[in-house]
């Protein structure tokens, strides 16, 4: 098979057996006896933001998880080491999270087999939060193998070239400086897990939905995950569109005045724990006077963002090529690390998303080998036109460390033992997601 294959598999409700039964023996004979493995599913956080009783469209589902843990059993013959890892939204609990799934039964499979299983939570910090406002901050273990500093350089990087507004980029935390320094203009630092730069095969099993700041979730969005801290990661660049920046889209007294006041907010009273339980309550006062996000478009939140997809294909870069010890492989195509995706988008996610999508039955599981392809004919799927999405359209001119061996056209999607160009996909296939509002009209087919 090419690494420009996408396999598509009609799944229409969760059940274990039927989508082990579906994955390609051609995919997963990547893995060997003796290989590391590492499992990435979406594990963003607990739940829905508003509707904490659903979670099943923000998270991968555990039918998922488990069939691709029973297919990498087979592959390993009692002979490796597997890892299902994740660094979720550091304001949510890892053992909520935990909650949803059947660890004690992937611990008996794993047993049985003869295979050491790790369950690890990356990040090195949690956050509590009240009205979105960080009121106590606690340190994790993270990583038990480390984490790996990994800079690209100059032109490795996709943010070569790229200027911040005169306030900079925003990141994950308060702190906007530590973001800054890691991203100069020369240097461009990434902080990741040694367990997944460890790996031999890496599995992205991402949970498929809508993005405020990507357009979309699926294989190279789900890389954030692999941070074990994310204030290195530029999630905009502060300001508005006008200012040189990708904040906000329009200029107007509420965005300037939001724009100056945020910063300072962000460096003088958020860094206190105890300054920030006495912001809290003014949270409510600013949605009212400034709009709620789910109405108002702020923080990057937008088709305009010209930030997230450079951090987005820098991380895949970082999976790919870097090795334990920080350093990068060859520049070639034939050096990256084997990688696989299998994409839950039996029930996916629509509008707001990533953290507050409503459930769509899509009906589909998605496998393939490379983020990049898989990432286009999902999106097709969607009804989205991934060359319309940055983070896809741009992997297809990365320069340094590519992202693919091949062009847009020579993507195929394999359904029901047919062979479909995204664009040539036909209609009966798809659905015409809702999405995000800050994306609405810029991203759909039709």
């Amino acid at each position: 098979m090419s690494a420009s294959d996408v396999f598509v598999f009609n799944i229409p409700d969760y059940n274990s057996s039927e989508i082990y039964d579906v994955l390609p023996e051609e995919v997963f004979s990547l893995i060997v006896p003796g290989n590391t493995i590492v499992l990435k599913p979406n594990w963003i956080r607990e739940s829905h933001i508003s509707r904490p009783e659903e979670w099943e469209q923000v998270i991968t589902h555990p039918v998922v998880i488990t069939a691709v843990l029973k297919k990498v059993l087979d592959k390993l013959k009692g002979q490796g080491k597997i890892s299902i890892v994740d660094s979720p939204e550091t304001a949510s609990s890892f053992e909520k999270i935990l909650s949803h799934y059947p660890v004690s039964l992937w611990k008996s499979m794993t047993d049985e087999a003869g295979i050491a299983l790790d369950i690890i939570d990356l990040r090195e910090d949690e956050w509590i939060s009240d009205a979105n406002v960080i009121i106590k901050r606690k340190k994790l273990p993270g990583d038990p193998l480390g984490s790996t500093q990994v800079n690209l350089l100059n032109d490795a990087s996709e943010f070569f070239t790229h200027s911040p507004s005169k306030k900079g980029y925003f990141g994950a935390d308060s702190d906007i400086s530590e973001t800054n320094l890691a991203h100069d203009g020369s240097n461009n630092l990434y902080r990741v897990s040694r367990t997944v730069l460890e790996a031999d095969v890496f599995i992205n099993l991402p949970k498929l939905k809508t993005h405020k700041k990507a357009g979309i979730t699926s294989s190279l969005k789900n890389l954030v995950g692999i941070n074990t801290y994310k204030n290195f990661l530029p999630h905009n660049s502060i300001g508005t569109f006008e200012d040189g920046g990708d904040q906000f889209p329009v200029k107007n007294s509420k965005s300037v005045i939001e724009s100056f006041l945020m910063p300072f907010i962000h460096r003088h009273i958020l860094v206190s724990p105890v300054l920030s339980r006495l912001f809290s309550p003014l949270m409510g006062l600013g949605k009212r006077v400034f709009g709620d996000n789910s109405k108002t478009i702020r923080g990057g939140s937008w088709y305009g963002n010209d930030t997230m997809w450079r951090t987005i294909l820098d991380l895949n870069k970082v999976l790919l090529y870097a090795d334990p010890d920080g350093t990068l492989r060859e520049d070639e195509w034939s050096a990256a690390k084997k990688y696989i995706a299998v994409v839950d988008g039996v029930l996916a996610g629509e509008g707001e998303g990533p953290k507050s999508p409503d459930p769509v039955s899509l009906g589909y599981i998605f496998c393939g080998t490379n983020p990049v392809a898989t990432d286009a004919v999902c999106a097709n799927f969607m009804g989205f036109d991934p060359l319309k999405i940055p983070a896809i359209s741009k992997a297809f001119s990365v320069k340094r460390y590519s992202l693919t061996d091949f062009n847009y056209d020579q993507i195929v999607a394999k359904i029901n033992n047919e062979n479909f160009k995204p664009g040539e996909i036909p209609p009966k296939f798809l659905k015409n997601l809702r999405p995000h509002h800050g994306w609405t009209g810029h991203i759909e087919i039709h």
